[in-house]
């Protein structure tokens, strides 16, 4: 049997590292304060605003952060690897590498490679490639349906045993209700989340948001309703089974309100969204621009002032980059036959922030839907700062402008409409289990 958690692993011990002077941020216990933290091995050792003010420990790697912002490491929980299947746009080292810089010590792989994550075979061939990589750690969910054919359910729990986090077609809306329904009830068994792509097919056939613009640009529309229809009905069931449901990549304000009243209602939902949702609107289509083409689409101001809204006061739970790499070939097509999707893990930690720099959100509650949100939905280790804890970090410059460059992406895919778009925070040192994966200072890490 393999570790649900299929870790990076190391090859050398990364010893004892003292970081100094570092603005100490953890949404967990609502820690935000100017101190200390120090790693022992693979695992956070102590921390706090006055750890070090008897000394400095002896035989340990000082770092001196100099005010930058120390949190736990993030966790994306929405990536598209592409390995096995299609490693010419992405594989599990790219990937892993793009996670690094982007200040992501874990990520959670969607099913749908080739072939999908529907047995233990190819659960165990992940962990066997993250292990090889030794960067991020990889974590991965299982099918709900034997080949994302909507019918036949998995052995949710053999693939639990083997490491499967939760369970989702990934991009396949499960249309069926009654295949929803016994996934809801068989899941409970297993306290596993059963993730629904929020889309009833027979209205999501479509390029972009119905409405104006797609007319103007004479393109087939999706309508929100494709979006809360299916919400609302998965709701229904989520009463009748007691299960646990999570909604990924949010995108209208009916959803977000169906989604508030279930939770006022004691039901076990979550849901999450991509900073695309609330930092862009269907306008970035502009004049068929195939790289804003996303699945759900991007939709019309309200809804997007809407997801924003939703993130501000708690409703929407986590933050993941739904990282989507595509090739040229698959996007710089017609805008009505491009592959939909963006890469997103190099962009997940500045977009975000950008809640925070706006006055939408406070940085806590901003680090929050990215560490301690998704690991709280999905049962993983980590997301936040104690003793004992692996030792998995970010530092990063909250303050620091630059212009997004998805040329310098690590990503094998640069499909991102987020070129030259101007951004507050930036990483500069990503760890895994106490051992520096990145730091753009040290050419030599890897």
């Amino acid at each position: 049997m393999i570790s649900s958690a299929m870790k990076a692993v190391s090859s050398k011990n990364p010893g004892r590292v003292a970081y100094i002077n570092a603005r100490l941020l953890d949404p967990a216990s609502g820690l935000d304060e100017v101190g200390g933290l120090f790693t022992d091995g693979t695992k956070i050792a102590d921390l706090g605003p006055r750890l070090f003010n008897d000394g400095l420990p002896e035989d340990s790697q000082i770092i001196d952060c100099a005010g930058l912002c120390l949190s736990p490491g993030l966790i994306d929980m929405r990536v598209q690897l592409r390995e096995p299947g299609a490693e010419h746009k992405e594989t599990i080292e790219s990937a892993s590498r793009a996670a690094a810089y982007g200040g992501i010590t874990s990520m959670v792989a969607l099913p749908n490679t080739e072939p999908v994550i529907d047995d233990v075979a190819v659960l165990e061939f992940l962990a066997r490639r993250a292990r090889e990589t030794k960067l991020v750690k990889v974590y991965a969910y299982g099918t709900v349906t034997r080949g994302l054919k909507g019918r036949e359910l998995t052995e949710f729990g053999l693939l639990t045993e083997f490491g499967a986090v939760g369970f989702t077609d990934g991009l396949t809306a499960i249309s069926d209700s009654q295949v929803m329904r016994r996934a809801l009830s068989y899941s409970r068994t297993f306290g596993q989340v059963i993730v629904q792509h929020p889309e009833d097919p027979a209205l999501a056939s479509g390029a972009m948001n119905e409405g104006e613009v797609a007319t103007r640009l004479g393109l087939a529309g999706i309508p929100t309703a494709a979006e809360v229809i299916m919400v609302e009905r998965d709701l229904r069931l989520l009463e009748l089974t007691g299960g646990r449901y999570h909604v990924a990549n949010v995108t209208t304000a009916a959803a977000i309100e169906a989604i508030q009243k279930a939770k006022r209602q004691g039901l076990s939902v979550t849901c999450d969204t991509a900073p695309h949702y609330f930092t862009l609107n269907e306008n970035a289509v502009g004049d068929y621009r195939s790289f804003a083409k996303v699945s759900p689409p991007l939709r019309g101001e309200a809804d997007r002032q809407a997801v924003e809204n939703a993130l501000s006061d708690g409703t929407i739970d986590a933050i993941a980059s739904d990282h989507s790499p595509h090739d040229q070939d698959s996007k710089r097509l017609p805008f009505a036959i491009a592959e939909p999707g963006i890469v997103g893990l190099e962009s997940l930690l500045p977009l975000s922030l950008q809640l925070y720099h706006n006055g939408r959100a406070s940085l806590l509650d901003v680090l929050a839907k990215l560490t301690t949100g998704p690991a709280e939905i999905l049962g993983l280790s980590g997301g936040s700062l104690t003793v004992g804890a692996a030792a998995d970090l970010t530092l990063f410059d909250l303050d620091k402008p630059w212009q997004i460059n998805p040329d310098a992406f690590q990503s094998k895919s640069k499909n991102s409409p987020f070129t030259d778009h101007p951004v507050q925070g930036l990483v500069r040192r990503c760890i895994v289990d106490g051992r520096c994966v990145y730091d753009p200072d040290d050419k030599k890490e890897s």
